[in-house]
């Protein structure tokens, strides 16, 4: 088990406890925390990095999408051709990546962050990509083997705390992410700053790869609960009864979810959601998917039976197959179940 004195000091610790969240701004960055780099892009990414950068920090960015690279560089931020790049520059890196194939590529293949193991200038690694418990767990073995570059007051060996979000592109726009973050809790503590800067929430779930646990958990209740929502209203149109007739008695009765009162899947119910565009910029069904069938795998690597998540796994894998992957998992409603607009 990782100790408070082979990760991050006590003096450094009890400074962290005791200081208000609030009091870390542009001009109070912990110098530990001053160098970041940004790997992934991507719709989520790009608002991350984005919001590091407004609170002061220098971040260093990398893509394998150019033009996403770009976006950056023209307003005069560092960009990197490989992740080892990165690493050279950055005493923290924060990954955002679609896949495990791809956090895999990044830190332990041709120009990883690891580059063939060797010392590693950054202490703190930080993946909130969505990605299996059991991948997560054996990187940060391997973070944790290289030795650092330089050794530094705040730890002697490199940490990595997997650190996966809840809020979707809107919520990493307008600074509202929820992190659930695995790993040593002292490197949670040190690096709360960081999910301040990105985040509104960060919440501590214990050990390594508690933080990718969390968020496969929190998806397949949220599938669940999205298609429930979806074929109540479906039938309820059926039955006579309009959608907002139906969303208001479940937002005052005991069927009130996120999926009713926040994100509610009907075009004309509610704005500014997914529902009221289209179904375009989301979460799409084809990322819901993926991350059901990553909840499967745990499940099945735990003998759990999840009858549910099979059923909600075999309705989104319905929908990639119609075309529909790139809509919002909320087109549950309209193109599995044939619900109607409202309008």
């Amino acid at each position: 088990m990782e100790t408070l004195s082979s990760r991050v000091p006590r003096v450094l610790l009890r400074l962290l406890r005791s200081s208000p969240l609030r009091s870390f701004s542009s001009t109070s960055i912990p110098p530990h925390l001053e160098k970041v780099g940004f790997i992934g892009l991507g719709n989520m990414g790009y608002h991350m990095a984005s919001n590091l950068i407004r609170a002061g920090y220098l971040v260093t960015v990398h893509d394998i999408n150019y033009d996403a690279m770009k976006k950056f560089s023209e307003k005069g931020i560092p960009s990197k051709e490989t992740p080892f790049e990165v690493a050279e520059t950055s005493d923290v890196v924060i990954t955002m990546l679609p896949s495990a194939s791809n956090v895999l590529d990044v830190y332990t293949g041709p120009n990883g962050l690891l580059h063939d193991r060797s010392c590693v200038r950054p202490w703190l690694f930080i993946d909130s990509s969505t990605i299996d418990p059991q991948t997560s767990r054996k990187l940060s073995a391997s973070v944790s083997s290289c030795p650092l570059q330089e050794q530094k007051g705040y730890a002697n060996t490199p940490v990595m705390l997997d650190a996966p979000v809840s809020g979707g592109v809107p919520g990493a726009e307008a600074r509202t992410l929820t992190f659930m973050v695995g790993g040593s809790e002292e490197a949670y503590i040190a690096a709360k700053p960081l999910f301040i800067s990105m985040g509104k929430n960060s919440i501590y779930c214990g050990g390594t790869g508690n933080g990718a646990a969390a968020k496969i958990c929190n998806n397949l209740a949220m599938a669940i609960s999205m298609i429930g929502v979806s074929e109540a209203l479906a039938l309820g149109q059926s039955l006579g009864i309009t959608a907002n007739t139906l969303t208001s008695i479940f937002n005052s009765s005991s069927a009130r979810c996120w999926s009713s009162d926040s994100y509610n899947p009907v075009s004309g119910v509610m704005e500014g959601v997914p529902s009221s565009r289209n179904y375009d910029v989301g979460f799409s069904s084809k990322l819901m998917t993926k991350d059901l069938a990553l909840a499967l795998a745990s499940a099945k690597e735990v003998g759990i039976n999840c009858p549910l998540a099979s059923g909600a796994h075999e309705i989104y894998t319905e929908l990639c197959k119609q075309g529909y992957e790139s809509k919002d998992f909320s087109s549950v409603f309209r193109y599995f179940y044939g619900g109607k607009d409202e309008a």
